[in-house]
């Protein structure tokens, strides 16, 4: 370490010495009993007497203390505790409360209806920092008109004690919220304990042996709303099964149903908040089983419109009534378990139960105060099915459809030989005498030449027979001749078919022979296939289940894939009696004629075609199909 250090290190301050002394705990019994007290008042009273002891000259007091709801009254309370005149000291304190300052005035204290009642100064003020919660009054002993403390002093030292009487609220929250939070607790795990559970009779006994150790039960019992409206004992405490026929189990039912009844907490003998409630059955139950209290709630289902769902009835067979308290748990676990519980009745009720719920709350939804949409859709079907009832419309047949040329001809090879020349293909127009297809035909020039040139040849020899008058030579040229010109003509006539031309105006449908130049073709095979542009038939497949609406005559329309905006008429010409099976149906092939044929029309087009059968009820045309599948449903598998 430096010198300059040590400098400074030798010229600080010592440490500072900390000496802790015990506090001596206070011997007023004042102090004591602001800490020991139990409830508002007997702090209140704790916290007067108090003041009064630390004010010299005090001859009375009085503390008002706000109530926590507006409606209740406010809790007074004097000093001394004897009965004394306190009129002035409520005046004041309750003039300083409403104003919110200090008053001094003049005032009666003393003994009520005692001539020994005197002339005191009164002091009175709001205590609170912001929000006044209570009002303080004290009356001063005085000499000649003049008191021993001056107001200001009375003032300041009830202020100054205000800081305890403003714990009050918090207390009182701090105490509401513990409650809250410990019946929460219960709830959650009550909650659980249901959850666990996937039948409601295992669910029910969990329950009420959970509860009969939570709220100090000797015996608690659930019970659920049948459909006559009644209960049912379910499930009770510390028994795994009882007798319904029993007479304890026919009290516990009668207490659930006179708590159902009347949709509301049911005890005896009543506690406060349950004033006016009817408790015969609570009262015979009792008495019955020689409880000194029983309670019963009704479980309110919240899914299903607040209607109840079942009860539960608690019972204490020792001098421990319920509480309000206790009352107040009670009725939070039931508005938590009663969803679950309405959960698992419908969980465990057949089809049949559960199709009676369904219309239960169909019908409180159309004739109940609410749900306004749903009766507006319920008036509108009911419109809906009225006008379908009565009202008539053209019932349709919808089925596939395409267009085929009404005549169609093939343009096929005259004779084997090879392809030249194939001005055309499929999908052109072609006019009457047009080329289609030329074939190779230097054999057949050459043929004909040969065949022309042994016809001269057998001619010159003819013409020399004749003027030499050789019969017999004559007799035997004639057949050559005649022969020589046959092959002549047949060479011809192979010349003129080799060119194939259209036999009318058209359209070429099938054929592509552009790649085929030079290939060999078969006498007889097709090469060209040709429908004309005016004369159209529609096909129509009718499936198998709607033929018997369709007979020959009938109209309707189609609309063609290619043109779906263009609606054409038809009219039905021909039915034919064989079926075409197509995607797993069966369908009949008819045939029907277009009245307007379009100038775009083509071959091959397929569209939807819609045949007007007559008017029908609308009811008749929307059902019939299913009609017509319950009807062979039932032939089929009905014995």
């Amino acid at each position: 370490m430096s010198e300059p250090d040590r400098g400074r290190a030798a010229n600080a301050d010592p440490p500072l010495q900390l000496h802790v002394v015990p506090a001596e705990p206070s011997t007023s019994p004042h102090w004591r009993g602001l800490l020991d007290a139990g409830n508002e008042a007997a702090f209140g009273s704790t916290w007067l007497a108090l003041q009064c002891s630390r004010i010299a000259g005090v001859a009375a007091g009085l503390l008002l203390i706000r109530p926590v709801h507006s409606d209740a009254q406010c809790l007074s309370l004097t000093w001394p505790a004897r009965d004394i005149q306190v009129s002035d000291l409520s005046r004041l304190a309750e003039q300083a409360f409403a104003e919110r300052r200090v008053v001094v005035a003049p005032g009666r204290v003393g003994p009520e209806a005692s001539p020994a009642q005197h002339v005191a100064l009164i002091v009175a003020l709001p205590l609170g920092a912001t929000t006044p919660i209570a009002a303080a009054a004290i009356a001063l002993t005085t000499t000649a008109g003049v008191s021993a403390v001056a107001p200001e002093t009375v003032a300041e030292q009830l202020r100054w004690g205000a800081g305890w009487l403003e714990t009050l609220p918090w207390a009182r929250r701090a105490k509401d919220l513990s409650l809250d939070v410990a019946r929460a607790a219960s709830c959650l795990d009550l909650l659980a304990t249901v959850g666990a559970q996937p039948r409601l009779p295992e669910a029910g006994i969990s329950i009420v042996n959970e509860l009969a150790t939570r709220l100090r039960c000797d015996r608690v019992s659930m019970g659920v709303v049948k459909r006559n409206g009644t209960v049912r004992l379910q499930a009770m405490s510390h028994s795994a099964s009882f007798k319904h026929e029993s007479h304890l189990a026919d009290s516990i039912e009668n207490a659930m149903d006179e708590a159902v009844e009347q949709s509301r907490c049911v005890a005896y003998p009543l506690l406060p908040v349950m004033e006016y409630a009817v408790h015969i059955a609570h009262q015979a139950l009792a008495e019955g089983s020689k409880t000194v209290g029983a309670t019963t709630m009704s479980v309110v289902l919240n899914g299903n419109h607040g209607e109840p769902i079942g009860a539960l009835t608690f019972e204490r067979h020792r001098a421990e009534p319920f509480t309000a308290d206790t009352l107040q748990l009670a009725e939070a676990i039931a508005a938590l378990l009663g969803p679950q519980i309405g959960l698992q009745l419908r969980a465990n009720r057949w089809v049949a139960g559960r199709l009676i719920d369904r219309l239960r709350d169909g019908a409180d939804a159309l004739f109940g105060p609410r749900r306004p949409g749903f009766k507006l859709a319920a008036i509108a079907v009911a419109a809906l099915a009225l006008t379908a009832a009565f009202a008539h419309g053209e019932h349709r047949i919808t089925a596939k459809s395409v267009l085929e040329a009404e005549l169609q001809r093939a343009a096929i090879a005259p004779f084997d030989g090879y392809i030249r020349t194939v001005p055309v293909r499929a999908g052109d127009t072609v006019q009457s005498g047009d080329l289609l297809v030329a074939l190779e035909d230097r054999d057949l020039v050459l043929d004909r030449l040969k065949w022309r040139a042994e016809r001269d040849k057998l001619l010159q020899r003819h013409r020399e027979a004749l003027a030499k008058h050789d019969r017999n030579n004559l007799v035997l040229l004639e057949p050559q001749i005649r022969q020589a010109e046959s092959q002549l003509e047949l060479a011809n006539e192979k010349l003129v078919r080799a060119r194939i031309l259209a036999p009318f105006d058209g359209i070429v449908v099938s054929g592509d022979l552009s790649q085929m130049l030079g290939s060999p073709v078969e006498k007889g095979k097709i090469l060209f296939e040709i429908a004309p542009l005016d004369a159209y038939r529609l096909i129509v497949q009718v499936d198998e289940r709607d033929v018997r609406y369709v007979a020959v005559g009938q109209s309707g329309t189609v609309a063609l894939a290619g043109q779906p905006g263009n609606l054409l008429p038809l009219t039905l010409s021909k039915i034919t009696p064989v079926t075409v099976a197509e995607e797993g149906r069966n369908s009949f092939r008819i045939e029907a004629r277009l009245s307007e044929p379009g100038l775009h029309l083509r071959p091959g087009m397929e569209g939807v075609a819609k045949i007007e059968t007559g008017r029908r009820s609308l009811v008749w045309i929307w059902m019939h199909p299913v009609f017509d599948w319950l009807h062979l449903a039932a032939w089929k598998y009905l014995p």
